[in-house]
């Protein structure tokens, strides 16, 4: 195969040896910025040369490249002494990788993209480049932000790497939160664009090969067992479809088998002094969703259960988890009767009145209850709050719908809300 042009090594397969290549320069001393640029231009050399020579083995050949590349810009930018290029002109011998040495990388390079010094923002962003492999322009794109502008924020995190020792790198529950973050953001974006759930989850895989952390096996569960709705979420002309209304045959039962079995052994690890973490709660909670055949036989006692849970875990929950009590609200209403779930949410006026996840639930209370009135007010005050055109365009069509079933045609049969043309 050696002398063969190959269509193998295109650019996801090169995008999946960044984080090995990246992290064999960074232990050698060698300074972040400096070695991601490098490796770029590695990247670069290969698929113009890889089509026609494909090397035995890529790794090494981009690790000798990207070595090249670091040689000639410190000779050219000082006088330092210079470095003997080890077998610069000699393909190294095939090194065959094995799943934790692969894991090892991933999980050194995410904890120096989480570095405590790097603003939220600007981990995700370098997360995506170092260790996902995608170019500037694509995390723009899934950022919905100029090319110039990510470029900016990518370069100022490495700037601020720059020179620092790597003694205090973003600690484990920094590094789930960043992917947690990459997930959620592609979770809810549009088709069209740079998948960065299916990346969340690549890198949340790695990450759990070097590691056996109840909470990062915990928060693979959550997006496996979210992820699987997925080809359900939305209808043929692009509109958001609430889980109750979702067609159940769409989802992917394999996804969700996977993500239990990650949960319960994630579950497993756990003893009376360190109970179940966020991720592992929400994973449960998300799996037995899953579970039921239809939304009328979604074990809601069970799911408050885990919500009790949920919210117990913060010492101010409505502050630091506003979704998880919001989230027990719901449960409430489907438990404990609609009036119960409402008072619920009249306690949390004051902290979260001004958002529009606290309207909508409140609609989707009034409407259990059969106040389909006070439903339509409350969808439509959501829709005026809503931060994205797509839940903005969602809850006006509930508000609508609300609207319409409670004032009905007189000479007419009334319609139910539920059965309207499938609208979500």
């Amino acid at each position: 195969m050696a002398g063969e042009p190959t269509s193998a090594w295109d650019e996801g397969a090169l995008r999946a040896l960044v984080p090995r290549v990246l992290a064999g320069l960074v232990r050698r001393g060698e300074q972040f910025d400096a070695a991601e640029d490098a490796l770029q231009e590695a990247l670069l050399e290969a698929l113009r040369v890889w089509p026609a020579h494909p090397p035995r083995d890529p790794r090494a050949w981009l690790t000798t490249v990207a070595t090249r590349r670091l040689v000639d810009a410190r000779r050219s930018e000082a006088a330092r002494q210079r470095r003997e290029e080890e077998s610069a002109a000699a393909e190294p011998a095939p090194a065959a990788a094995d799943a934790a040495e692969v894991g090892d990388d991933t999980l050194f390079l995410l904890f120096r993209c989480c570095h405590p010094a790097l603003a939220p923002a600007s981990q995700v962003a370098l997360t995506l480049r170092a260790v996902g492999g995608l170019t500037t322009r694509e995390i723009a794109d899934a950022f919905y932000v100029p090319e110039a502008t990510m470029a900016q924020r990518i370069s100022r995190a490495k700037r601020t790497l720059r020179g620092r020792r790597f003694d205090r790198p973003g600690d484990l529950a920094v590094v789930l939160r960043v992917l947690y973050l990459v997930y959620t953001t592609g979770h809810a974006g549009p088709p069209d664009r740079v998948d960065l759930a299916a990346e969340a989850i690549r890198l949340t895989r790695q990450l759990t090969l070097a590691t056996a952390e109840p909470e990062a096996h915990g928060l693979l569960a959550l997006m496996l067992l979210n992820h699987a709705r997925l080809p359900a979420r939305v209808d043929a002309q692009g509109r958001l479809v609430t889980l109750d209304r979702q067609d159940r045959g769409l989802w992917d039962r394999r996804e969700i088998a996977e993500g239990v079995r990650v949960l319960q052994a994630a579950l497993a690890r756990q003893t009376d002094q360190r109970p179940p973490g966020h991720y592992q709660v929400e994973a449960a909670i998300a799996a037995l969703h899953d579970d039921a055949a239809s939304a009328a036989e979604t074990d809601w006692p069970q799911i408050l259960s885990w919500y009790d849970d949920l919210v117990g875990l913060s010492a101010d929950p409505v502050r630091d988890d506003p979704a998880a009590v919001l989230g027990r609200a719901v449960a409430v209403g489907h438990v404990r009767g609609a009036a119960a779930g409402l008072r619920e949410t009249d306690r949390l006026r004051d902290v979260l009145g001004e958002r529009h996840r606290w309207h909508a639930v409140r609609g989707h209370l009034h409407e259990l209850d059969g106040d389909l009135a006070a439903a339509a007010d409350a969808y439509a005050e959501a829709a005026r709050r809503a931060t994205t055109v797509a839940e903005r365009d969602h809850l006006v069509r509930r508000a609508a719908r609300a609207r319409a079933a409670a004032s009905p045609p007189a000479t007419g049969a009334r319609t139910s809300a539920h059965a309207r043309d499938g609208e979500t």
